[in-house]
């Protein structure tokens, strides 16, 4: 017995040892919060995240096609605390969005999926409940044993929390067009209700309450501003249209989980029009409607496709929620409190450029799921990005970040109007607008009207509907003019009425104080500079046919002209392996080549011509950019986020919407640089870049070398350029220029730069006046701004205060003459 024991100690003590000597797993790299290895595909022409939920003591993510209401390639993904990620079995795909706990049965409803608490999974098979599953609401009549769910397409659906039994209260509009023809349409709609691309949907108050944010045929794919989407809610009869405009979430207090106090607590819903975003609340039976600023208008597009599932998040604790709210992107602090009577607290926190699907809290941190990378690009086409193609096959990820992440990016600069030439009734006010937040406010109010208008600024204070007046403002007939609002100035909102009927628009600038410097992050190290003699540079592109690479064509810019160094592929664990396989190296070198002339620089600015004929002016940056952007060395503009571009001009990151959300007339600066960034593309929900220092390899781990240093990528997430610095740049729309009197300057970027100047001179013998106009939308109208004469010989400076706001400027001289119009942005 005891020779035995001794031999059991024995073996102990050696598989003791084994253990120790087992080698630890190496960790999956990760980028900016971005973990390559959770990447989600499929084989359609969009991946989306649709829905991201902590529960079971995992993670639970679901991914969506473009349009398969019958079911698709995507999946259904479990992540562990390790990490890992599983794909589940019972995956059925679909174009799914909605997720519910249901507390009564413990079970999380995310996409087709039940889980319940110990992570087991059934299904709903789409041959039951067909459509793109978009939302959940708790059920009107039997809450503990119903929930209903509501389709893209308006098919309506009750389902049974314990069997999983579908009735069908109203047919999905993809089965009833299917009825009709064989051919799949563009657009399958309903007609149930008005509009169409349902989002939200939620419960409370004896009604369901559901939101689209498109609207049906040709025309909305084109123009931007014309009639889109609906609010509407149900009473478990009949339907009834709310308010005829593009709306997203619906949700309330209780969020995931239904609200608490149904028939009490507030319903929330958000949406936008072409003048700003909305923000609706139904409390005590009724609706009221409030105003916010955009930071971005990539989300626009009357047929809704750029608005991937807004939300209204508690990404607290149960004793201390908090409420995140993501809108045309700005992270916005939401007050749990807000009803009509008690609208304090909304306040916006910093700008982002990814598109996200959904958010949660998980492990103490914020899960953002994303729509990264389209292989199909939709309507986003246009000439400065050539004839390139999309990546080969859709995918995208998880975002990780920290739970002040969303008070860390870009600065909170927004800007949006309560009326756009509308005609307007005396006395009549406004909607309220968000007033509460930014550093620098003011607005411009344009009177098209026949006789001078006196308009009343009011504020309600507290934010609990006692309007008190702040300001008056007379605008001539057919003039316009700018007011300023001091730190004095205090409100929840504003609003305005003008004391006789007039046509008239109202425009808010809301201005941050951008605390970011001028030189770029550490996580740049690396990078070549755009004086730089010698650079590795390539060609980049996501990989199809389930290969899950990043094919990179590798050329060394040493010698003068670009030589071609080898072909790699990216892998997910980010090794950077070369490979022999001229097939695909070729496509890459035709396919994705960096198409010439696209835009053209001379010596006052970067002229861009667009692709309905408009001309644009940005800044020019260091000199060293316009030899290699004549040169073709450079990509100019791709698309990196789902459905808007990432445009790289003269040394400025821009944000780029899609032409049918009105493209350059909405370009918004990101960041500046001087660095000499050769191509980038979005792979598995990174920004990779190519143009780095082959001398410089080591000490930065956001730089991702081959075994043989002849080719290398910077990896990070496109949220990392807030970090390059803040936009500068300098130029105009006239250098020593012949301009003839009264003709307008093409359009020159003014907005959201931080220190601007101006220097007007000519060449004239006598004096001569400008006339400085400012479209503060994008899309007009031009408003006066301030006439200056310069006498000859002389140049006349100015300094736009930190509160002047407008997106565009140009001018016009009152004579012929040779006219310099310089501005700098510092």
């Amino acid at each position: 017995m005891k020779k035995f024991n001794h031999c059991f100690a024995a073996l102990l003590a050696l598989l003791s040892l084994s253990v120790i000597a087992q080698p630890k797993t190496k960790p999956k790299p990760s980028f900016s919060g971005i973990y390559p290895h959770l990447a989600m595909y499929n084989n359609e022409g969009e991946c989306g995240t649709g829905a991201v939920v902590g529960w079971a003591g995992k993670l639970w993510a679901i991914t969506y096609a473009p349009h398969l209401p019958f079911g698709s390639s995507d999946k259904l993904y479990e992540i562990g605390t390790d990490l890992t990620q599983t794909v589940r079995p019972e995956s059925i795909g679909g174009t799914p969005a909605n997720r519910m706990i249901h507390q009564e049965s413990n079970q999380l409803f995310i996409g087709p999926y039940a889980i319940d608490g110990k992570g087991n999974v059934k299904t709903i098979s789409y041959k039951t409940m067909p459509g793109r599953h978009t939302g959940n609401a708790r059920h009107l009549t039997d809450p503990a044993n119903k929930i209903y769910y509501g389709t893209m397409e308006e098919g309506f659906y009750e389902v049974d929390v314990k069997t999983l039994a579908v009735k069908t209260l109203y047919e999905d509009g993809n089965v009833k067009n299917n009825k009709r023809t064989a051919d799949k349409q563009t657009y399958q709609y309903n007609g149930l209700l008005p509009g169409t691309h349902g989002k939200g949907y939620y419960s409370g108050q004896g009604v369901t309450v559901y939101s689209n944010n498109g609207e049906p045929g040709k025309l909305a794919e084109k123009q931007f501003d014309i009639e889109s989407g609906s609010l509407s809610e149900w009473d478990g009869k009949d339907w009834k249209v709310v308010r005829r405009n593009q709306f997203v979430e619906v949700t309330g207090p209780g969020g995931i989980l239904g609200n608490k106090n149904p028939a009490t607590d507030p319903i929330w819903a958000t949406g936008w029009d072409h003048k700003s975003v909305l923000l609706g609340v139904r409390d005590n039976g009724k609706w009221t409607f409030f105003r916010l600023p955009k930071a971005s208008h990539s989300y626009d597009g009357a047929h809704g496709w750029n608005t991937e599932w807004p939300r209204i998040r508690d990404v607290g604790t149960e004793a201390k929620p908090d409420y995140l709210m993501t809108m045309h992107g700005m992270f916005w602090e939401f007050p749990g409190h807000f009803s009509s009577k008690n609208t304090a607290g909304i306040r916006p926190r910093t700008s982002y450029l990814k598109v996200i699907g959904d958010f949660t809290r998980w492990k103490d941190q914020l899960v953002f799921g994303c729509d990264d990378s389209a292989q199909r690009e939709f309507l986003n086409k246009r000439k400065a990005k050539g004839n390139i193609e999309g990546p080969g096959q859709s995918n995208s990820n998880l975002w990780f970040t920290s739970l002040n992440q969303p008070d860390q990016l870009g600065p909170n600069t927004a800007e949006g109007a309560v009326w756009l030439n509308e005609k307007i009734a005396a006395n009549a006010t406004s909607e309220p607008f968000l007033f509460s937040g930014w550093a620098n406010r003011s607005a411009w109010i344009q009177n098209n009207g026949d006789a001078e208008v006196t308009f009343t600024f009011e504020v309600d204070k507290n934010g609990n509907g006692l309007w008190t007046n702040l300001k008056t403002l007379k605008v001539g007939a057919k003039k316009a003019a700018n007011i300023q609002f001091n730190a004095n100035d205090g409100g929840e909102w504003i609003r305005i009425k003008a004391d006789k009927p007039t046509n008239a628009s109202a425009h808010f600038s809301y201005i941050a104080n951008d605390p970011r410097k001028t030189a770029p992050d550490a996580i740049f190290a690396g990078l070549s500079d755009v004086t730089a003699p010698a650079s590795s540079g390539g060609l980049l592109y996501g990989l199809g046919d389930n290969r899950r690479a990043l094919g990179v064509a590798a050329m060394d810019y040493s010698a003068g002209k670009p030589t071609l160094s080898g072909y790699y592929e990216l892998d997910a664990d980010m090794n950077l392996v070369r490979k022999e396989d001229a097939k695909t190296l070729s496509f890459i070198q035709n396919k994705f080549a960096i198409p010439q002339k696209v835009v053209t620089v001379d010596e006052s600015s970067v002229l861009v011509v667009d692709d309905k004929g408009r001309r644009w002016r940005l800044p020019l940056g260091d000199n060293a950019f316009t030899g290699l952007t004549n040169d073709g060395a450079l990509r100019i503009c791709r698309e990196v986020s789902t459905e808007r571009d990432l445009f790289n001009c003269h040394g400025t990151f821009y944000e780029l919407p899609a032409e049918n959300a009105d493209g350059y007339a909405k370009i918004r600066p990101v960041s500046s640089h001087n660095l000499r960034i050769n191509d980038y593309a979005s792979y598995r929900g990174l920004l990779v870049m190519t143009g780095v220092d082959a001398k410089n390899l080591k000490g930065n781990k956001h730089i991702v070398a081959s075994s043989d240093n002849k080719a290398a990528v910077w990896a990070g997430a496109i949220d990392d350029l807030w970090k390059l610095g803040k936009p500068t740049g300098q130029g105009g729309p006239w250098k020593d220029a012949a301009v003839k009197a009264n003709a307008a300057s093409d359009p020159y970027l003014i907005g959201f730069y931080d220190k601007k100047s101006l220097k007007l001179s000519h060449k004239a013998n006598n004096d001569v006046t400008f006339t400085m106009e400012v479209d503060p939308v994008g899309n007009g109208p031009w408003m006066e701004a301030g006439k200056f004469t310069v006498k000859a010989g002389e140049t006349f400076t100015f300094d736009f205060p930190k509160d002047f706001g407008a997106r565009w400027i140009r001018f016009k001289t009152d004579k012929d003459c040779v006219a310099t119009t310089w501005l700098d942005y510092k």
